[in-house]
């Protein structure tokens, strides 16, 4: 009878000691997970002065001092670059697209128009952007690229977070097939001026004189 009672109170002993060393356990874990918690909140956390200036993205290529001429062959490739000012929330990625003054908006690169946020620069092949997307086509004319973070396309000025930016203009066009002269083609607008100056006032005024100028000569000449 003793043998068993000292055998009951050794094993509520044992079993009293696991449950504190689990619950020390327990402690710990959940003491850890806050800590680790605390230290992934503080390092995602960025703090902004109210005073620093806007975060700014400058377009360095093409040149922005006239419009750049860009044609759609293939094999011609399209670069564009840019450097940043004033940034210290660096976007998660940027969204580079070409809108156009017929109203569509085309993706600039290779990955629909969607770059990592430290890109600075991006490559464009408008080439294979038309032969894959037949149903909205690049139009010979006049675009704008705009390129924003993560606040979208309209994002106000914030301090130290990017600025939209829609500063950059360029165009496209589609060179024509090479026609050989011998084919029978004929430049209409060559004989459309022609035509017009044929039929121009001054220039029958013109003819009419010279003529006048020779049969007077003429005349004269025969009495000598």
């Amino acid at each position: 009878m003793d043998g068993e009672l000292h055998y009951l109170q050794a094993r509520q002993q044992q079993g009293g000691g696991q449950a504190q060393s689990q619950s020390q356990s327990l402690s710990q874990t959940q003491s850890n997970s806050t800590v680790s918690g605390s230290q992934t909140a503080s390092a995602s956390f960025l703090s902004i002065p109210q005073s620093a200036p806007a975060g700014l993205l400058t377009i360095t290529q093409p040149p922005q001092q006239s419009t750049s001429y860009f044609k759609v062959a293939q094999s011609q490739f399209i670069t564009f670059g840019w450097n940043f000012s004033y940034i210290l929330a660096t976007p998660t990625h940027l969204t580079v697209s070409a809108v156009c003054e017929n109203g569509n908006t085309y993706p600039v690169g290779p990955t629909n128009g969607i770059i990592p946020g430290t890109a600075t620069s991006v490559v464009w092949d408008p080439y294979s952007y038309q032969t894959s997307h037949p149903n909205l086509p690049l139009a010979q004319a006049k675009y704008t690229l705009k390129i924003w973070g993560d606040g979208g396309p309209d994002a106000v000025r914030q301090p130290g977070v990017l600025t939209p930016n829609g500063a950059l203009q360029f165009a496209l066009y589609t060179p024509q097939a090479y026609t050989p002269i011998n084919s029978g083609w004929s430049c209409a607008g060559c004989s459309s001026a022609v035509s017009q100056h044929i039929t121009h006032p001054t220039f029958v005024a013109l003819i009419a004189t010279l003529m006048v100028v020779f049969i007077s000569g003429s005349a004269l000449l025969r009495r000598i």
